[in-house]
């Protein structure tokens, strides 16, 4: 018991040491720990340390993706659900198959089924990558998009390798695969709903902020466990009860509460997240152990298929990007007509109303009106959106190289049945490989990014000017904050200009309850 007190001790220490000096050096948090786990694990007197891959997946991941997708903007997230979706569905599917084909090819004895698992394990990227491409600058657009890939592509691989391991025991169709897939996404993004405005629904009833928090602490896991459990993705449950909570908070929270929540699960981000790397750098004696001089061998497929993932990554990423200009240039040319529509609106054009009566099919005109304006509104949004910060082969370049593998393939790894093939040269692959991500892409991120110079993220300083114009109509606070909400559905102004000002309300809240308490 006091062995076992001292390592956590010991381990926590090491999480704050690192994230202290990491800023100072210039290195991620996540690649020093792995770094240090590695070198700690052999040293003759450290003891083989070994973590039941559940835990991970089932205990760390659910509170990491749900506390990302609570603080992530709503607004950008559907902005970029084209590009996040391909990458995180469509690009983990092309990298298992095109994995699973290499591993079979290159590893002696090994099926195609065991090889497409171990190309699911190694296909999913992990968010490390967003918290290092936020520290250098880039692009809003490129954050946004890495940060919803990573919310997302570990249950497709997750499934991917639940059914590559069942077709090694029995046939499995692929009509059977696509329907385990749709049924688990769908399942999912129900139940995490559900979850997500429940959880908003009864903690907007609870007064004191340490019991809400704690109440949050529940919300991943009660996502999570049903989804598990009636063979739904936990995970995906997990990112939908989050991104709904993120959405709600801020009208049906206080925010105390919701202070209260950022602070508590930072900290709990903190220690999971370094956490899992240091573990992660740890379990190496043992791996390396376990493959009895297969290390080698290991070594050189492992190079060759990160190498693989790159090449695929950007094969994908090339007609992504060509795919996602030639949207924003129809938005561009459809402009107009929006803006045509907007003042036929606006001037209450006759010809134009009895057009929308009977295309709207309802008696109540300004219900009609309003929708159809929101629509407007959005549209030419999101037009000035694309337009503002297209994405370029600057941007792709960083979106190929931020797409690290880390501590889920490892946990997925070890989660191979006992009888697998070649199991203890597998999981070293797989740790390999995502060890190697993680310090070779990871370690040089910050250089690529100042070499290919992609648009840095953009601030409008008139753009505060002109949100402040519009709240001061409003006097109190809860009309400030109400009519902030509205202008972020619309999604007129920046995601960080609208968290500012939402923070001051939030701010300025507390204050005056702390003066009146």
């Amino acid at each position: 018991m006091t062995e076992s007190l001292i390592v956590v001790i010991l381990g926590l220490l090491a999480i704050a040491a690192a994230s202290t000096v990491a800023p100072r050096v210039g290195v991620a948090a996540p690649l020093l720990l792995v770094l240090t786990g590695i070198g700690v694990s052999f040293l003759p007197f450290v003891p083989d340390v070994e973590i039941e891959p559940e835990w991970i997946l089932t205990v760390v991941l659910p509170p990491l993706l749900y506390s990302a997708a609570v603080s992530m903007p709503s607004m950008e997230f559907r902005r970029e659900f084209t590009a996040i979706r391909g990458l995180s569905v469509v690009l983990v599917v092309l990298s298992a198959l095109a994995l699973g084909v290499f591993f079979h090819l290159v590893i002696p004895d090994l099926s195609l089924a065991w090889g497409i698992a171990l190309g699911a394990i190694v296909s999913p990227t992990d968010a490390v990558a967003t918290s290092i491409v936020k520290r250098v600058g880039v692009s809003g657009r490129i954050t946004a998009v890495l940060e919803g890939e990573s919310l997302l592509n570990d249950a497709t691989a997750l499934v991917i390798l639940r059914s590559a391991i069942a077709a090694t025991a029995a046939s499995v169709s692929v009509g059977g695969v696509l329907g385990d897939f749709a049924f688990a996404i769908a399942a999912a993004t129900a139940i995490g709903f559900v979850v997500g405005h429940a959880n908003v629904w009864v903690r907007a009833r609870v007064s004191d902020p340490a019991v809400n928090t704690a109440l949050s602490f529940t919300v991943p896991f009660l996502a999570a466990v049903p989804a598990e459990e009636i063979g739904a993705s936990g995970l995906v449950a997990a990112v939908v009860a989050g991104l709904a909570t993120g959405q709600h908070a801020p009208q049906r929270l206080s925010a105390r509460h919701r202070l209260s929540d950022a602070q508590n699960w930072r900290t709990v981000e903190l220690i999971l997240e370094g956490g899992v790397f240091l573990v992660m750098g740890l379990e190496l004696s043992s791996i390396v152990d376990e493959a009895e001089g297969q290390v080698g061998t290991a070594a050189a497929v492992a190079a060759a298929a990160l190498a693989l993932t790159l090449l695929i990554r950007a094969a994908y990423v090339a007609p992504l990007l060509v795919g996602l200009g030639r949207r924003a240039r129809r938005g561009e040319r459809m402009k107009p007509h929006a803006m045509t529509m907007q003042a036929q609106l606006d001037e209450r054009d006759p010809e134009f109303m009895a057009k929308l009566v009977r295309r709207s099919r309802t008696r109540d005109l300004e219900a009609a009106v309003e929708r159809l304006n929101l629509r407007i509104r959005r549209s030419l949004a999101d037009i000035d959106y694309f337009l503002a910060a297209p994405l370029g082969w600057r941007e792709g370049v960083v979106v190929v190289w931020a797409g690290m593998r880390g501590a889920v393939t490892l946990a997925a790894a070890q989660t191979l049945p006992e009888d697998t093939p070649q199991r203890s040269l597998l999981i070293l692959i797989a740790f390999l490989v995502a060890a190697g991500s993680l310090i070779l892409q990871g370690g040089t991120l910050p250089r690529v990014v100042k070499v290919v110079r992609p648009a840095p993220e953009r601030i409008d300083p008139e753009e505060r000017v002109r949100l402040d114009a519009l709240l001061a109509p409003h006097t109190t606070i809860a009309a400030r904050r109400e009519a902030l909400l509205d202008i972020r559905d619309d999604g007129a102004f920046s995601a960080p200009v609208l968290t500012a000002a939402l923070a001051e309300l939030d701010a300025e809240e507390i204050g005056i309850e702390l003066k009146t308490s």
